[in-house]
């Protein structure tokens, strides 16, 4: 028992030993557990946070894709951009104006390792850079510069290969116009910030398009295009036929408007020279004035139409009342005689078709100088155009009206009006008497309706109407005439102020027509600028010039704009082809 109890205690020694730190077996493996515990808490929060932390991101990344899309945008998305002005068409729905994807170059100069070496690169693709302000673009401590708007995807792919740090592209739009010039003067243009600046651009600019723009504003939303009264066709037409007659007759300019004159919509205009609005530089450019809405003119004898028509609205003149053109008239130290005087007396017809000068002061005369200035007043001939084209000129007349004033004016002289605004007159002689304001806009008849002043009265319309036709058939402006359509018309030629005195020499000419002339639909007005003579003619007036212009037009057009031709005494429409 003893040597037991000693072996027993000497192994419990030996296993104290072993511990080192006098714990018993019981002890550690409780120690053990304790820290295993606490080790599997620490990755049990560990990754609640984690889950926690990730959990957040999900969330908030849902949230994000659940939010409905910004309205609008200050730095605007590249869609957004392509749809920052909305189409123009014309009443066809062919396109005049449409935007472009297009992007633009720019530098972040604190970027910027090596100026020098960045411009010699951007070089080997636009050597046309200005050097010198790329370089102290570059050198400047700002964060941004534009180095050029507008680039072609190829030259944008060659600076992209170029790997030049700190010059990055921006998408922007860029305003196109298919048809080139073909109507730049009505559509217009817009600048480098695809902002109106011209033409029906800027009008719809001013319709709100320009308020986004100002505060750098674009809206996400498709632009319903803007629709106007042009017909592409009937514009390329009167395009074509006033080019050739400047070549014809070596002229420095023309322009022209083809009129609904029961709606007042403008389905053509254009003035040569114009310009292409793709490149829009050309329209600064002095000679490339919109003339028919933008310049002030001396109409000449077309004025004739509106003197007869206030004559006879007034009741002081009958159709078969005459007047007598025997011999000049002296006024103030000037002599008023005619053209290609007859020396005899005239009737209101004959003053018309004869266009005589001392008939027609006459005429205005009796009228007298306050009831002639109403008139004009009243057909809109002295008061600036109202339309939706920004470019409109206003008239000018004598600060005092005096009978010298008068009687010039009854003939074209001494009142300088637009050629669009003479034809808007002209189509209230043509109507029934009804003014309507021009649009460059869609409108129905019924909407005319509810704008037009009746200015003259219908009676006097007719006798307009029987004049116009007259003077086509019989005088100045048979060369207008086109077999089917009836045209009725007023020419014009007038003598050009060179060193505050008329020149004979120099002309503009114009004529002045409405279709079919029985019951008249539209109005087409011509003017040409300084034309010279044809080989072989003696002179240079309107019936030669301004009149086979007319009906060249009229002859090409007409189908467009939906006239049949009318041949033979029934005046029964004949199917032709065209």
């Amino acid at each position: 028992m003893r040597k037991l109890g000693t072996l027993l205690s000497g192994r419990g020694r030996a296993g104290n030993a072993a511990d080192g730190r006098g714990r018993s077996p019981l002890e550690f493996e409780g120690v053990r557990k304790a820290q295993g515990t606490q080790a599997k808490n620490r990755i049990i929060i560990a990754i609640a946070c984690f889950g926690v932390f990730y959990s957040v991101i999900g969330a908030r990344l849902v949230q994000y894709g659940l939010r409905s899309p910004e309205t609008v945008s200050s730095i605007a998305r590249a869609d957004q951009l392509l749809i920052s002005r909305p189409d123009l068409l014309d009443r066809n729905g062919e396109v005049l104006a449409t935007d472009i994807r297009t992007v633009s170059l720019f530098a972040e100069p604190n970027k910027i390792v090596d100026p020098d070496e960045a411009i010699e690169l951007l070089a080997t693709v636009l050597p046309d850079l200005d050097m010198r302000g790329i370089h102290r673009k570059l050198s400047s401590n700002s964060r941004f510069q534009w180095l050029r708007r507008q680039l072609t995807p190829k030259q944008q792919s060659q600076i992209l290969a170029l790997g030049i740090p700190g010059i990055g592209f921006r998408p922007e739009t860029r305003r196109f116009y298919p048809g080139g010039p073909t109507a730049s003067h009505v559509v217009g243009h817009v600048n480098i910030d695809n902002k109106g600046i011209a033409g029906m651009e800027k009008y719809v600019d001013g319709q709100g398009l320009g308020d986004l723009a100002a505060v750098g504003l674009t809206v996400n939303e498709d632009m319903k295009p803007v629709r106007l009264s042009l017909d592409l066709r009937v514009q390329h037409v009167l395009r074509d036929e006033l080019s050739a007659a400047m070549d014809r007759y070596k002229a420095i300019a023309a322009a022209g408007v083809v009129l609904n004159v029961h709606t007042g919509e403008v389905i053509g205009m254009s003035s040569l020279p114009d310009y292409d609005p793709n490149n829009p530089v050309e329209a600064l450019q002095k000679d490339r004035l919109n003339r028919m809405s933008a310049g002030t003119y001396e109409m000449g004898s077309t004025f004739k139409a509106f003197t007869t028509a206030m004559a006879l609205d007034s009741g002081l003149v009958k159709m078969s009342d005459s007047f007598d053109a025997r011999g000049a008239i002296r006024i103030g130290g000037f002599t008023i005689k005619d053209f290609h005087g007859k020396n005899r007396v005239l009737s209101v017809p004959e003053i018309f078709i004869y266009s005589s000068n001392i008939g027609t002061a006459r005429m205005a005369d009796l009228v007298g100088i306050e009831g002639h200035k109403e008139f004009l007043t009243r057909l809109g001939l002295l008061t600036r155009m109202h339309t939706e084209l920004p470019e409109v000129a206003m008239p000018n007349q004598p600060a005092e009206w005096k009978k010298i004033n008068s009687i010039t004016i009854s003939f074209g002289h001494g009142v300088s009006t637009t050629p669009l605004q003479t034809a808007v007159a002209a189509a209230a002689l043509m109507n029934g008497g009804k003014l309507i304001e021009p649009t460059f806009l869609p409108r129905t008849r019924e909407e005319a309706d509810k704008v037009a002043i009746q200015v003259i009265k219908p009676s006097t319309s007719d006798s307009m109407r029987n004049l116009m036709e007259m003077n086509v058939a019989k005088g100045s402006g048979r060369r207008a005439e086109v077999p089917g359509f009836h045209v009725g018309g007023k020419t014009g030629t007038a003598e050009k102020v060179v060193n505050g005195r008329y020149d004979s020499s120099v002309r503009f000419n114009a004529f002045l027509s409405a279709f079919p002339i029985d019951n008249p639909d539209y109005v087409v007005l011509v003017v040409i600028d300084e034309p010279k003579p044809e080989e072989g003619a003696h002179s240079a007036t309107a019936g030669l010039n301004a009149a086979p212009m007319v009906g060249a037009i009229i002859r090409r057009s007409a189908a467009f704009l939906g006239v049949r031709p009318r041949f033979g005494n029934n005046v029964q429409a004949l199917r032709l082809s065209y």
